[in-house]
Order: structure tokens, then C-alpha cells, then sequence
């Protein structure tokens, strides 16, 4: 069975030193929202619950009367999410409740917008109403990534580390609205310890001397 992680291990099991990707364009159900992702039933947790009732409508539609194009069975990838502070520069992990985020999951490449609607539909019907949810096409291009294994508030130190292979190696960091901190989730937070969470931390750069 097709598992993006063991295929394309240089996009998400990176090693725990930092390195220079590009990264293609990729597909993904997305829900935006803003808020503490920690809130117990708070909005971050309900666009969990639809991305993946969206993910694994997809997953099975093999079963169902629904046939996409192409179609082959694979794991569904991990959760990943895209980061922000309005009016912040870079992250302030004291205020979670200004988190603004993009929380996603990576779509295989047969899944088109019109198989992506009729899982939306599909998904409501039977479980929750899955309409905030969206099909979004990112293409990050140049970015710097390390594996973090700990908790999500030692993740500065983490990003300390890739500032600083920056420096060295001639680039700088290319945060903006389009360009974004950006995380994936290797483990389950609700089955491993805070202390030995492997996630991947992904930023946005540029070469020195490039606009």
C-alpha cells in the first residue's frame, strides 16, 4: 500500500539536523480558523475531526459506488498545519489563543476538486458537516526543515538551529502571508509522551541576494 512517508521520505522524515528541500506543489483538504489548538473541543479540534472524515471518505471511496480515476489504495498521510501571528514576528508560544492556522492534510495527486466535493458531501451526510472545509494547492518551493522530537513548546530551539544553518550556508528566512511556519505531525499526541513527539518543522527561505 502507498505510504507518502516511506516514498517521499525526504519531505517527511528528515533528519534531526537541518537541511535545504524544494518542495513541489502538492494538493490538500484544508480548514483555516484561528484559536489555541489546545482547547478542548475548540474550533482546532473540530477541523481535525473533518479533515479526516473528508480523508477517509477518500480513502475508501474504492468501496463505494464512487469510483476516482486512478485510484489506488494508500495510507493516509499525516496531519500537517500551516502557522501564523497576525502582527507578530515570528511565534510567541505564550499566546496561543493568536494562533491563525491552515490546518491540512496532503491529498494523493489523482484526487481531483470534483472528487474532493463529493467526499465533502459524502462526509456530511454521514458524519459531520464537513462545508468549512476547502481543496487547496500549495507549492512552498525553497524551504529549510529539521525533525524536532519533544514537546511543541520547546520547538524554539528547534528553529534556533535552522536559523543559525542559514547564516552559515548563505540564505535567510521568507515568512510572509503566503510563505508560512509550517509543521507535520509524525505522531499521535493522544498515544506518545509531549517529550518524544516527532514533528516536522518546515520554513519558508530564500538565497542571499534573491527577492
Amino acid at each position: 500500500m502507498f505510504d507518502f512517508k516511506k516514498e517521499y521520505k525526504e519531505f517527511y522524515l528528515p533528519k534531526n539536523k537541518p537541511e535545504i528541500v524544494q518542495i513541489p506543489k502538492a494538493n490538500y483538504i484544508a480548514v483555516r480558523g484561528k484559536g489555541d489548538p489546545n482547547e478542548e473541543e475548540g474550533v482546532y479540534q473540530q477541523a481535525i475531526g473533518v479533515l479526516y472524515a473528508i480523508a477517509y471518505t477518500l480513502k475508501m471511496s474504492h468501496k463505494s459506488d464512487y469510483k476516482i480515476e486512478g485510484f489506488f489504495e494508500y495510507v493516509v498521510p499525516p496531519l500537517e498545519g500551516f502557522w501564523w501571528q497576525e502582527n507578530i514576528k515570528g511565534v510567541d508560544y505564550t499566546d496561543k489563543a493568536s494562533f491563525c492556522w491552515i490546518s491540512v492534510i496532503r491529498l494523493p495527486d489523482f484526487v481531483q476538486k470534483e472528487d474532493f466535493i463529493w467526499a465533502v458531501e459524502t462526509a456530511t451526510k454521514k458524519k459531520i458537516d464537513c462545508s468549512i472545509a476547502e481543496f487547496l494547492s500549495i507549492e512552498e518551493g525553497l524551504c529549510v526543515q529539521m525533525m524536532h522530537v519533544g514537546a511543541f513548546d520547546e520547538e524554539p530551539a528547534t528553529v534556533a538551529r535552522m536559523d543559525a544553518f542559514l547564516l552559515e550556508n548563505g540564505y535567510t528566512n521568507d515568512m510572509n502571508a503566503l510563505r508560512l511556519h509550517h509543521e507535520i505531525y509524525l505522531s499521535d499526541a493522544r498515544k506518545v509522551s509531549a517529550g518524544q513527539r516527532k514533528t516536522v518543522i518546515r520554513h519558508p527561505i530564500k538565497k542571499n541576494g534573491t527577492k
